[in-house]
């Protein structure tokens, strides 16, 4: 018995057939026609193909600019950022943490010194945090990692403070290689390449968390960024909302560490 080929393709050959012909690209037989997109694009058919997926649409881009105790940050942080990125599917969002904010980049007798708004003790907890990323390098590792020493009573009270929040929230990182880097040459380093990112801002940044969605920073896309984050993103995305894009509305935040 001959095989069946679905009336919809049938009715695909019947339009495209009498008048227009084939593509002279298209080396497929009718029944693949709308197959995938790449056979469609061939054939020229994708208008009549109706089945066809979409392609995927580019996540929302997001840099959150902070320091580590700044007040302003760390509740951007804990109650918009981290809940946005828990509701919403990876492929909408992506998220690039640079801990540095105010701080300042001294060279001292030819060795690389910092000094952050809120004293040593920032300049610290902006430095684990930064090592934190380097050993953990995935995204949905570390994050909540951080979002558990900036909603903690003190993020920089000790090392200790990560060693805690590792066994919560990601207990195969090794605490003690990230030990290391605070205390050696690679979070200085990290620190530096922080610094040199913040610096490159455009327009520059006048305090923190200053925020910026697909690379550009607007005093709008603050605001709106602060009042709404999920509501801001999902307005943003191009491709098909979840269900967590029903709307949102979020209180203000305090008022921001300025310089």
């Amino acid at each position: 018995m001959a095989p069946t080929v679905p009336l919809a393709v049938l009715a695909l050959v019947a339009l495209v057939a009498p008048g227009l012909g084939v593509a002279p690209g298209c080396d497929y037989p009718a029944q693949r026609w709308c197959s995938s997109r790449d056979v469609a694009a061939a054939c020229q058919v994708e208008s009549r193909c109706p089945s066809l997926p979409h392609p995927a649409a580019a996540p929302v881009q997001l840099s959150l600019y902070y320091e580590s105790l700044c007040p302003a940050c760390r509740e951007f942080l804990v109650t918009k950022l981290f809940s946005t990125w828990l509701l919403l599917p990876e492929e909408m969002l992506n998220i690039t943490l640079v801990p540095y904010g105010n701080a300042q980049e001294k060279n001292v007798s030819g060795k690389l010194d910092f000094e952050c708004q809120h004293g040593p003790k920032e300049c610290l907890g902006n430095m684990m945090e930064a090592c934190l990323m380097h050993e953990a390098k995935n995204f949905s590792t570390y994050f909540p990692v951080i979002f558990c020493l900036e909603s903690g009573s003190s993020v920089t009270k000790n090392l200790e403070a990560v060693g805690q929040c590792l066994q919560i929230y990601a207990p195969e990182l090794d605490s003690s290689r990230i030990a290391a880097c605070v205390q050696g040459d690679t979070g200085v380093a990290l620190m530096h390449h922080n610094a040199q990112l913040t610096q490159a801002l455009e327009p520059p940044h006048q305090y923190v968390p200053w925020i910026t969605v697909n690379g550009k920073h607007t005093d709008k896309l603050q605001a709106q960024a602060e009042a709404s984050l999920l509501g801001l993103v999902c307005h943003l995305y191009q491709g098909e909302k979840p269900e967590a894009c029903g709307g949102s509305k979020a209180p203000k935040i305090p008022s921001g560490c300025r310089r």
